[in-house]
């Protein structure tokens, strides 16, 4: 199949949503692993038990991730093949620390499937389709 210039045009503009989601990430990453645990107990006592606690490989899963992820969109956007690499390190460092919020803590029962499960979702199938295009641009020849 031959790329057309819509074809190109998608793959110009699609690591820069990659790159803002990312972003996002990393900002919630920053908020999260410095949010004063006794200002977010007045708020929300089970989430700063949660965050409390997180073990630090969590939170190293969960920085890596987002870090990872971000680098993966920037190689993306330079055309560079460890597009690919990154993007599979923040995949399974994805997968890691969601496996620890889902498996190592009681966050299912206290919250229910769809409010403890419906972002950490779209989490991971955001990051899974980041890894597809990369491997996509790869294959294509796009990343050098």
């Amino acid at each position: 199949m031959h790329s057309t210039p819509s074809n190109r045009a998608g793959e110009r503009w699609l690591p820069y949503l990659f790159l803002a989601w990312n972003l996002v990430g990393c900002a919630a990453f920053i908020m999260q692993s410095s949010q004063d645990l006794g200002v977010l107990a007045r708020t929300d006592p089970y989430q700063a038990r949660l965050w409390a606690a997180m073990p630090l490989w969590a939170w190293i899963s969960y920085g890596g991730a987002v870090l990872a992820s971000t680098l993966g969109t920037l190689a993306m956007i330079l055309r560079r093949r460890i597009a690919v690499l990154l993007s599979l390190v923040g995949l399974v460092a994805v997968l890691l620390q969601f496996g620890y919020t889902f498996l190592g803590t009681d966050v299912l029962q206290v919250l229910g499937f769809v409010a403890a499960a419906a972002f950490p979702i779209t989490i991971v199938l955001l990051s899974a389709a980041q890894l597809g295009y990369a491997r996509l641009l790869q294959n294509r020849g796009r990343l050098r």
